[in-house]
């Protein structure tokens, strides 16, 4: 789907008190071929690495589906039985009322009779819920387009940056990393890693205080002509007041380098933690103003169904999710594959 060409950043004077470093990783020859290219591995497309990470859910959701309608007609028992496979997904309890309530409509309306009927029937309410999550990540407004991460300890914050850092320069733009995170000791050594892997610039200090150093990166940013800046932040608690606020300082020091900044708040989810996920959006909004979400760590869960339950409790645009740990396997959101996925239709065409 997408190139690994790197766009490089030009050296230039750092911000006084500020580490700044710029690694290159070796070039790739143009013709993207290499001596082990006989040998390498064929690449899955996104569709199929989709449904891998899915795999989970799809067992609980659409194998307790399959058990159901294999063994006898639709009836309200089955209705029933299938409300708790619903919530055993962590749709949620609005999610599946509705959801049980249109196949009840469409049952005695449609006369629907079996399995296959009754599945499209779901999987069509199904994406009519998630489809208003799908909203693509504009960043071409503002130069720099500054992007916030947010999130709690253990989310995957700080390796969704990494791999948005990629996504971009696949896009052509040049990413500079901000090290925002100075409560955690590993999170500068994890970024600057992640700096080194993807050839970028990370500004980062030994300790320190967060919002300077955001705001330093912010300066070299724009100095440098840099087209997307990434503001790592130290992953907190909802329930930790006195952080909430210093992440809320955080915005309010952003917005003071850049008036119109920060242009996109973007809160990392676990997709593990279910319905708590609900819980995490809302806290965050009210501190920092969410305006996107990423949803992580699909593939190590049978709970992909919360998000049907944030479209319908808190509707944050889902930019992207993660199904894997590959650097390619966070990719924007798009209902359609999502539910496909989740069904196990069969890919027509689809793109690496």
């Amino acid at each position: 789907m997408f190139g690994f060409s790197k766009k490089s950043v030009p050296r230039t004077n750092t911000p006084t008190d500020v580490d700044s470093a710029r690694i290159s990783s070796p070039q790739t020859p143009a013709d993207g071929v290499t001596a082990n290219a006989a040998a390498a591995p064929v690449k899955r497309s996104w569709m199929e690495r989709l449904k891998s990470g899915l795999t989970r859910t799809r067992q609980q959701l659409g194998g307790g589906l399959a058990g159901l309608l294999g063994r006898r007609k639709i009836d309200e028992d089955l209705l029933e039985e299938l409300e708790s496979t619903l919530l055993m997904a962590d749709c949620g309890v609005d999610v599946t009322q509705r959801l049980i309530g249109e196949l009840r409509t469409r049952w005695k309306k449609d006369r629907l009779e079996n399995a296959e009927q009754l599945r499209q029937t779901l999987a069509d309410a199904l994406l009519e819920i998630v489809t208003p999550l799908e909203a693509g990540l504009d960043a071409s407004g503002h130069k720099p387009y500054i992007i916030m991460l947010a999130g709690v300890n253990g989310s995957g914050k700080t390796t969704s940056i990494g791999k948005l850092a990629k996504y971009f320069q696949n896009q052509g733009k040049s990413v500079l990393l901000a090290a925002g995170d100075t409560f955690r000791a590993a999170a500068r050594e994890q970024l600057m890693t992640w700096g080194e892997r993807n050839g970028v610039t990370v500004i980062a200090q030994e300790g320190g205080d967060a919002a300077a150093v955001i705001f330093d990166a912010i300066n070299a940013a724009r100095a440098r002509g840099i087209d997307i800046v990434l503001a790592d932040t130290a992953g907190r608690l909802p329930t930790q007041l006195h952080l909430m606020e210093e992440i809320a300082k955080v915005r309010r020091v952003i917005a003071k380098a850049e008036p119109s900044g920060p242009h996109e708040v973007m809160l990392v989810l676990d997709a593990n933690i279910g319905q708590n996920a609900l819980m995490q959006v809302k806290a965050f909004d009210a501190a920092v103003g969410v305006t996107g979400l990423v949803l992580t760590k699909l593939d190590g869960t049978a709970k992909g169904g919360v998000v049907a339950a944030i479209a319908r409790q808190c509707p944050k645009p889902l930019r992207f999710i993660g199904v894997g740990e590959g650097i390619d396997d966070l990719q924007p959101f798009r209902a359609r594959e999502f539910v496909d996925a989740l069904f196990d239709v069969e890919e027509e065409g689809g793109k690496a």
